[in-house]
């Protein structure tokens, strides 16, 4: 390698068509979950994503059929990595509710040492138990302190690493993700942070409440994204006491579930929804102007809109390292500027 300007360059190595040999996806649960592939589960905070997956981990100890499916893959080891409950009182005993093998669930143990993404400790446990899935609870919890879920180039790099773990090993990699409350958008922009949340997995679910379903237990798994195949249909199920019961394929689409939970108000303008993610994002730290107008697009948000929602918030332009970066004004207390609902209590110009 020859280093020019601190850059280190690889030499060049090409190869064509005829040296790739063809091979078919594999499929934990076709269409939806690919081996050897990360796919996305997302969805509102109490929706049932997280009791899905657990529910889904014991389908898969079993060694059950998936559902509305003939096929099965026979009984698997499953790595199971969950920042918000602990797995004594909460994971195991929900488990066992919902007739997991205990013995078929793997933890990475962290008491000496944060996991992270990148963390080479995922791949080894996946090597060693040849466990065929391993289902990441959230997916921010595991990116690392050093990143920024909002910033694309933190968090591409690291996700590169579940993706290679993942397309090594044969494993399917399910990360769970909370969406954010751009409310009427499409359920792909709904993925909190980076856009590359939703651009890197090759298949995304998104889990919530049906529209005009009054039953307070039943849910949807709508399929958004699928780069390996056609959408698979939407499955009704309910929970119950964190047991999953999967009733049947619905006619509901992944945005119009999605769209369900701005049913009771007023449809936001795109200015209102720019105005509530700029201040959810700056409200986490300053974000470079360009990857603020990355993840607008994203949204359906023109540069122009953006730039109309900036002017009514409390949000400062300053240079830095040769770009714009934006941010939240502080108040005069020297706290930055709080939101309710769509209007900042204190609104100071911009520098």
């Amino acid at each position: 390698m020859s280093e020019n300007n601190n850059i280190i360059r690889a030499p060049l190595e090409m190869y064509t068509a005829a040296d790739v040999e063809p091979k078919e996806v594999q499929w934990l649960w076709k269409p939806y979950i690919p081996f050897g592939k990360v796919t996305a589960i997302q969805g509102d905070s109490g929706d049932g994503k997280s009791t899905f997956a657990l529910n889904l981990a014991a389908l898969l100890t079993r060694g059950d059929a998936l559902p509305f499916t003939e096929e099965s893959n026979g009984p698997m080891r499953v790595i199971y990595l969950n920042a918000e409950d602990d797995a004594d009182d909460t994971v195991v005993p929900r488990f066992m509710k919902a007739g997991g093998i205990r013995d078929r669930l793997v933890f990475i143990s962290e008491k000496k040492q944060r996991l992270n993404f990148a963390d080479n400790r995922i791949r080894e446990a996946i090597e060693r138990t040849g466990a065929k899935a391993c289902i990441i609870d959230p997916v921010a919890a595991y990116l690392g302190s050093d990143v920024s879920m909002n910033l694309a180039n933190e968090v591409r790099p690291r996700y590169e690493s579940l993706i290679e773990f993942s397309r090594d090993t044969g494993c399917a990699i399910i990360p769970i993700a909370h969406m954010n409350k751009a409310e009427g958008m499409k359920a792909n922009a709904r993925m909190n942070g980076s856009v590359d949340f939703v651009a890197a997995p090759r298949s995304v679910l998104t889990i919530g409440r049906p529209p005009d379903d009054e039953d307070p237990d039943h849910r949807v798994m709508a399929h958004s994204k699928c780069n390996l195949a056609r959408l698979g249909p939407s499955i009704l199920f309910s929970v119950s006491d964190g047991v999953v019961e999967f009733i049947d394929t619905v006619d509901i689409t992944a945005d119009q579930l999605v769209g369900a939970y701005g049913a009771a108000k007023a449809r936001e303008t795109k200015q209102a929804v720019a105005r509530r993610e700029l201040f959810d994002i700056l409200s986490r730290g300053p974000m470079p102007q360009k990857e603020i107008m990355a993840r607008m697009s994203e949204l359906g948000i023109s540069q122009r809109t953006c730039e109309l929602a900036k002017g009514t918030l409390p949000i400062e332009s300053v240079r830095e390292g040769g770009c714009f970066v934006w941010r939240l004004a502080s108040r005069p207390d020297g706290n930055n500027a709080t939101m309710q609902g769509d209007t900042p209590f204190t609104l100071l110009h911009c520098m």
